[in-house]
């Protein structure tokens, strides 16, 4: 059995560009509905609770979602199996974490601890994101620093974590661009080196 993790469930290309709007759009929404800018300003605190845990759990679905169907797409393409024993430990890993993640975030909420919920979250996200790099892909350490870095930013100034979350997910989009650009020109490359043979 071919080891190819490093090709299903990755955030290369076209899934970092999808996974960063998402947070960048969930970060946005929470903004909007904690400060009370839109028109939900009647919104009673348990029902603020309510959209503020179904924002969250939207993003983990979505990213989820987003690397459950480029893995599979990527694999279907290659003609290669999408699950292996690597990627079901992967998927095993993701999953705990996640849920650590939601459940942590879930008691802090009921403690009252809403100053601690960006920074908690971009330290398990920071965590998540270093436990899946590879030799071969040392960027996702700098993402990986960059919501450790940002984390700490949110234990010194609570009022910086929408700022956070938008930095975050406009560095993913980032990354998912110059990723995708990268591999367009290594693939031309490699076309032209062929195309002389």
């Amino acid at each position: 059995m071919s080891d190819n993790f490093q090709l299903n469930f990755s955030l290369k290309g076209f899934t970092s560009i999808l996974i960063g709007a998402y947070l960048f759009i969930a970060g946005y929404l929470l903004e909007a509905i904690l400060n009370n800018v839109t028109p939900l300003e009647t919104l009673s605190p348990k029902a603020k609770e309510i959209c503020t845990i179904t924002i969250v759990f939207a993003f983990f679905l979505l990213a989820s979602f987003t690397l459950f169907y480029m893995g599979k797409r990527n694999a279907s393409q290659l003609k290669i199996n999408l699950w292996n024993d690597k990627t079901k430990a992967a998927v095993k890993k993701y999953s705990s974490v996640s849920a650590v993640i939601l459940i942590s975030l879930i008691v802090l909420m009921n403690l009252e601890l809403t100053n601690y919920l960006a920074p908690t979250f971009l330290v398990f996200y920071g965590t998540l994101l270093f436990l899946f790099k590879h030799k071969e892909r040392k960027n996702l350490l700098v993402l990986s620093g960059l919501s450790l870095l940002l984390a700490i930013m949110c234990f010194l100034i609570p009022t910086y974590w929408s700022s956070s979350l938008s930095i975050l997910g406009i560095a993913h989009v980032a990354y998912g661009v110059v990723i995708k650009e990268y591999r367009a020109k290594e693939l031309n490359l490699r076309n032209k080196l062929n195309s002389e043979i």
